[in-house]
């Protein structure tokens, strides 16, 4: 049995306990109870670099994803926590990068007369026809894709995804506690992964 780091607290023992549970027996319970212990203090981490809610919210989601799909990779010389803030911290750095490069640059020209008002040069933002007929295309293709998800997970994509609600609103419209939403969209978008694999030449 792979042995533990020597200085673990009784909370970090019992993560890795929930971590066994959920890699040999499958417990989906025991998933809950990881992402119940650290999604506040992951997503107060997350909200303080990004300031905005929903993405801390959507990069909260992702952290726990990518955990959970990678928790054999998981080396207990180290606490659960300290591996999972790791993960949370670098997937929001590439999300701040990735969103940077997306940022409009501004070209200024100082070429007019009065140097206190310069030009200000931006991109056109708008699509051509052709490609909003690609996005239409793609949009519709993604419906489809989500129309194969079972019923709850489907609503759940929906509500999230195309009626752009607050994790906070899909918990009041559908009585579900806050931890069952996010536990459920996790897996939701899990699914919907497995099911768009097949299919990324076409989206």
């Amino acid at each position: 049995m792979t042995k533990i780091g020597e200085n673990f607290s009784e909370k970090a023992k019992g993560d890795y306990e929930l971590i066994q549970r959920a890699i040999h027996k499958k417990d989906d319970s025991a998933y809950t109870e990881l992402m119940s212990r650290y999604k506040d203090s992951i997503y107060f981490m997350l909200l303080k670099m990004v300031r905005n809610k929903d993405d801390a919210e959507d990069l909260t989601l992702e952290a726990f994803g990518k955990a959970f799909m990678n928790l054999e990779q998981y080396s207990p010389k180290f606490a659960f926590s300290t591996w999972l803030f790791r993960i949370a911290s670098n997937n929001c750095i590439d999300h701040l990068r990735k969103k940077k490069m997306e940022t409009t640059s501004i070209d200024i020209d100082y070429s007019s007369d009065d140097n206190n008002a310069p030009y200000i040069f931006l991109p056109s933002t708008g699509r051509n026809p052709e490609e909003e007929a690609i996005r239409n295309q793609k949009f519709k293709l993604m419906r489809e894709l989500v129309s194969e998800l079972k019923p709850q997970y489907k609503l759940l994509i929906e509500m999230r995804y195309f009626k752009g609600l607050s994790y906070d609103e899909i918990s009041t419209e559908l009585d579900l506690s806050l931890g069952t939403v996010k536990a459920q969209l996790y897996r939701a978008r899990k699914t919907l992964e497995e099911i768009i694999k097949p299919k990324m030449d076409y989206i």
